[in-house]
């Protein structure tokens, strides 16, 4: 144990004076390995970032909760739209009828959305997301409340013009004032503030973020904007998780009921969850991680050759002192484990700054195209060690060349 300890130290001196010494030929080799540590490292923080903002916007949409839809939950490509456009509109009592007749649902409620001019005194904020919900909205997405309340199930079945809303429209609002009780108008309608919710990020619920909408009762938005020509989904909370299949069925049987559709006929809704979402983006991510991987592979191919070419310039510039080496008594091992700590070091030296560089490249992208994108430290230590595996992988030949070199013949070349 204490010859091999003395073998790396050894290694490690002779490796670094040998890089020290060509210095610029060093960093030169060391590109490939950065960009390529850089891409493995930045495609990693890239596509992490994808996935978790992925699974915040899923989480919106409830593990137990089924959507009754006119349009698929998720229209990925290949969506033929014509088998969808000539289906009837989801009518809001169809949420009664599931209530009264399914056996899993806790809970349901119809939903529908516009997009209205929001203004408080001289601040006005245009195109607002507005949700009409039902009055067991709370019960199907239990709302994260910082000031206030929830509108209350008389308000909601009352058609009382009150709202609820989200983080950055009462900021924006309200910069310096508390906006509980305060009258805002909404498509120039009057509505009493009577809660605000709590900062969510990024979401799916509307296609933007639940901080940048408002919610209303919707028998209020019934009342002022109409839902007759706009999509309305029925929200559906089931009992628990473990009963979602056959609660999609009873449900699918209700509606088809309700819709006086014969045995024959395919269903003209969707009944959709959020495990449906996931298998829809599956083929989607699955082909983001192949490119990813691809292209990252290919970087460190191209670093690894050049690791491995100026490796064997380095052994044919140092035959004579391998010869000398092997004169006094150095083993083969003992020059292959030189030159492989040689190459290693490289790998890692270009894989440090590729890493630095990659970081920069992730701070950059979290600026620029709001990819909550980080570094942890689990890739930090896979880059290191892909950079080990290219310095073994490409330093073993010409490790191998010069471990083998014969001492005569070392001795004797010029």
């Amino acid at each position: 144990m204490r010859r091999l300890l003395y073998e790396i130290v050894e290694g490690l001196r002779i490796a670094g004076r040998a890089i020290w010494v060509n210095k610029m030929r060093s960093v030169l080799t060391t590109l490939g390995i950065i960009i390529g540590i850089a891409s493995v490292t930045g495609m990693a923080t890239v596509i992490n970032g994808i996935d978790r903002q992925f699974e915040e916007a899923l989480s919106e949409f409830g593990t137990d909760v089924l959507y009754v839809r006119r349009w698929p939950l998720a229209s990925g490509p290949g969506t033929e739209w014509w088998n969808y456009i000539n289906r009837p509109r989801i009518e809001p009592e169809l949420a009664e009828t599931i209530d009264q007749r399914s056996r899993f649902a806790v809970a349901t409620v119809p939903t529908t959305s516009t997009n209205r001019t929001i203004g408080y005194r001289s601040t006005t904020l245009i195109g607002v997301t507005v949700n009409g919900v039902g009055a067991d909205y709370p019960r199907v997405h239990p709302p994260d409340i910082e000031d206030g309340r929830f509108f209350s199930a008389v308000e909601a079945r009352s058609a009382d013009n009150v709202v609820v809303l989200g983080a950055t429209v009462a900021r924006e609002l309200f910069p310096v004032e508390q906006p509980l009780g305060k009258t805002i108008t909404i498509g120039g309608r009057r509505f009493r503030v009577v809660g605000t919710q709590v900062q969510q990020g990024s979401g799916a619920e509307g296609g933007s973020s639940a901080d940048n909408q408002v919610r209303i009762p919707f028998a209020t938005f019934n009342k002022l904007f109409g839902t007759r020509q706009r999509s309305i989904d029925i929200e559906v909370k089931v009992a628990s998780v473990a009963v979602m299949d056959r609660a999609a069925d009873e449900i699918t049987g209700i509606v088809r009921v309700a819709r006086k559709l014969d045995a024959i006929e395919e269903n003209n809704f969707e009944i959709a969850s959020q495990e449906d979402v996931r298998q829809q983006f599956a083929p989607v991510k699955f082909a983001i991680y192949g490119i990813g991987l691809f292209l990252t592979a290919l970087a460190l191919l191209v670093g690894g050759i050049g690791v491995m070419n100026i490796m064997f310039v380095s052994v044919k510039e140092r035959t004579k002192e391998i010869g000398i080496r092997k004169a006094v008594g150095a083993k083969r091992h003992t020059i292959l484990t030189q030159f492989l700590i040689e190459a290693i070091i490289i790998c890692l030296l270009g894989g440090a700054l590729g890493i630095g560089l990659s970081a920069g490249l992730t701070t950059l992208l979290t600026t620029l195209i709001g990819v909550q994108a980080v570094l942890p430290f689990e890739t930090v230590m896979l880059a290191f060690g892909i950079c080990t595996g290219v310095g073994v992988a490409f330093g073993l030949a010409p490790a191998w060349q010069a471990a083998q070199a014969e001492p005569i013949a070392a001795l004797r070349y010029e």
